[in-house]
């Protein structure tokens, strides 16, 4: 029986292995501290204690610090003067302003998408709105955002606009505290769900106006449970 020969006389073209990375430790900080705030278990304004989150999750305070930076430039926290981070309040100007935005950037993909999107692009369209029905009822209120903006994301993407599906990235992570904080006042997480289908089912007829329609009834009632929440709050 031939003898295996020593690791230096190995040969390196031989069955390969790829390196074994350590864990983005400020990356898993990152998640569940954004979780914790979309999830409204760290309130608006509320101020982030790098030393209690690092003793709670056994690790030293230079990636938590680190993962509140990631935050504070996606827009979910911000930095106090010798008071570290808190969470990002909001006044009801601001969501107004927002979605102004929002509304218009959306309207605007959705008609670019209407002629350029492909057959197999409004199917696949359609198909995320089947997921998100089916998944409504097991997935955290947090992750049922997330999808709920990948669905509006994608729409943007197939306006065929690079600028226009960046500007709408730009704004994501504010949209989503905003629609996670309200997401309890619409009941059942698959009718809300349901809620994209028209949209999708317009796209794929390529009835522009159907679309537009359905698009802004969707927004303008998002906005309307966004609203209510802000002007409910002491800070409003």
């Amino acid at each position: 029986m031939a003898a295996l020969p020593d690791n230096d006389d190995a040969d390196d073209s031989g069955p390969g292995f790829s390196s074994i990375q350590v864990p983005d430790l400020v990356a898993m900080v990152e998640a569940q501290l954004q979780d914790a705030i979309l999830e409204g278990r760290i309130a608006l304004g509320e101020r982030i204690v790098e030393a209690d989150l690092a003793r709670r999750m056994g690790i030293s305070r230079a990636p938590v610090r680190e993962a509140a930076r990631r935050l504070e430039s996606s827009g979910l926290l911000v930095a106090r003067p010798r008071h570290g981070f808190a969470v990002r309040d909001f006044t009801l100007q601001q969501v107004d302003d927002l979605y102004q935005v929002r509304i218009e950037l959306e309207l605007m993909g959705a008609r670019l998408a209407c002629r350029h999107a492909s057959d197999a692009d409004c199917a696949a369209l359609l198909a995320r709105v089947d997921e998100m029905v089916a998944q409504a009822g097991s997935l955290s209120r947090a992750r049922r955002v997330a999808v709920d903006l990948a669905f509006h994301q994608q729409l943007c993407a197939l306006s065929g606009n690079a600028y226009l599906l960046r500007l709408f990235q730009n704004l994501r992570q504010e949209v989503q505290l905003f629609l996670a904080l309200s997401a309890d006042s619409y009941g059942d997480p698959a009718a809300l769900a349901e809620t994209h289908r028209p949209i999708a089912l317009a796209l794929q007829r390529r009835d522009e106006a159907a679309l537009l329609q359905a698009l802004r009834h969707h927004l303008d009632d998002a906005v309307q449970h966004v609203r209510l929440l802000f002007a409910q709050r002491p800070s409003a």
